[in-house]
C-alpha cells in the first residue's frame, strides 16, 4: 500500500500505461510541459517524449476527432479535456462518431479512446469551469462513463479505461485531487470492475446513494445522521454509464428508503434514472418516495455563491428528514 493524492494516483495510472504499451499516447491542452493545469500530468512529457505526451491546440473537437483517426490506426488514446465545460466543441465529435463507430461497422473497428474530463464545482471558479455534464454522456448509448472518489479507484479506473476496448470517459471530481488515501497497485481488490457499485458504509434504515465529488459528503451526513438514531447506508456508485443498479436495488430492498445526490442539476440527472430504475425494480420495498438531492436547473454560479448551489450535509440530511417524515 501506497499513499497518494487522487491527482497523483492518476499520474501514476497514466504513467504506468504509457511504459507498458508504445500505443498509448496523452493528448490535451497545457499537459505537457506544464504537466496540466492540475499538474495531473506532471512529469509525464519528460519521461516519455513530446510524441507521446502531446500539447495539443486550444480545440477540443481537434483533440477527440485526431483521437478517433489514431484509434483506428492502433493506438489508445488518452484526452484530457482541461475544465469540463471546455468539452462541448468535442461533443458532436464524441455523441455522433465515437460511441457509435464500433456499431456502425457491425463490430468491426474498435475505437479504445480514454476522455479525461476534470468536472464539478467547489474550487472557486464560474461556469465552463465546474459543471457536471455526465448526464448528457450516460444519455448517448456506446459510451462507459466512471468516476473515482478515492485514490485507489482513480488509480485502477485509469488503467482499466485505457485497457478497455471501449470508449470511456474518466469524470475526475477536480475539488478532490488533492485528497489522499491508500492505493495498492499490485492488486485492484474490490476495483477489479470498475462498473460496479461499491458500499462503502453499512446500514438498515436509509440507502444514500453518491458518486465522485460527493462521496465524502455522503459519508458525513451518514454520520451526523448517526448522531440521531438513524442507520444510513452510503454506495459509491463509481460508474455512471453502466449503472450497477443490482447493488443498490438490494441496499433498497434491505433499507426500505432512497436517496440520491450528485452536483449536477437535479432535472434530468443521473439521480432521475436510479429513482425510475428502483421504484420498477423495488417498489414495494420502498416505504417512501425515492429523493433527489442535487444542483439546481441553472446556469453554475459565480464563486462567491456556489456553496449555496452545492449539495451539503444539511441538504442531505434535510432530504434525510422528509424520507422518514412518510
Amino acid at each position: 500500500m501506497t499513499t497518494m493524492t487522487i491527482a497523483k494516483a492518476i499520474n501514476e495510472g497514466l504513467r504506468e500505461a504509457l511504459a507498458g504499451d508504445d500505443k498509448t499516447l496523452l493528448m490535451g491542452e497545457d499537459i505537457g510541459a506544464l504537466g496540466g493545469v492540475y499538474r495531473v500530468t506532471d512529469g509525464l512529457q519528460q519521461e516519455f517524449g513530446e510524441d507521446r505526451v502531446v500539447d495539443s491546440p486550444l480545440a477540443e473537437a481537434g483533440i477527440i476527432g485526431t483521437s478517433i483517426g489514431l484509434a483506428m490506426r492502433g493506438y489508445r488514446p488518452v484526452c484530457e479535456i482541461q475544465f469540463d465545460g471546455f468539452v462541448f466543441p468535442g461533443f458532436n465529435q464524441i455523441t455522433t462518431q465515437l460511441a457509435k463507430y464500433h456499431a456502425r461497422t457491425s463490430g468491426a473497428v474498435t475505437l479504445p479512446v480514454t476522455i479525461r474530463i476534470p468536472y464539478g464545482g467547489g474550487i472557486g471558479s464560474i461556469e465552463h469551469h465546474s459543471e457536471s455534464p455526465e448526464a448528457l454522456f450516460a444519455h448517448t448509448a456506446g459510451l462507459r462513463i466512471v468516476t473515482p472518489s478515492n485514490p485507489h479507484d482513480a488509480y485502477w479506473m485509469t488503467r482499466q479505461a485505457i485497457e478497455c476496448q471501449d470508449p470511456v470517459i474518466v469524470f475526475e471530481p477536480k475539488k478532490r485531487y488533492w485528497l489522499k488515501g491508500e492505493v495498492d497497485t499490485q492488486d485492484p481488490g474490490t476495483s477489479a470492475d470498475p462498473f460496479s457499485a461499491h458500499v462503502v458504509r453499512e446500514g438498515t434504515d436509509a440507502t444514500l446513494v453518491a458518486y465522485g465529488p460527493l462521496v465524502p459528503v455522503a459519508l458525513a451526513a451518514a454520520a451526523a445522521a448517526e448522531e440521531d438514531g438513524r442507520s444510513i447506508e452510503v454506495i459509491d456508485l463509481r460508474s455512471i454509464s453502466p449503472i450497477d443498479f443490482d447493488t443498490v436495488e438490494a441496499s433498497v430492498r434491505k433499507t426500505g428508503r432512497l436517496l440520491v445526490t450528485h452536483e449536477a442539476p437535479t432535472f434530468g440527472g443521473i439521480g432521475g434514472e436510479i429513482a425510475s430504475r428502483i421504484s420498477e425494480r423495488a417498489f414495494l420495498s420502498l416505504e417512501a418516495p425515492v429523493i433527489r438531492v442535487g444542483g439546481f436547473h441553472m446556469p453554475y454560479p459565480v464563486a462567491k455563491v456556489e456553496e449555496h448551489y452545492l449539495p451539503d450535509i444539511d441538504r442531505i440530511l434535510e432530504a434525510l428528514d422528509r424520507a422518514f417524515s412518510y
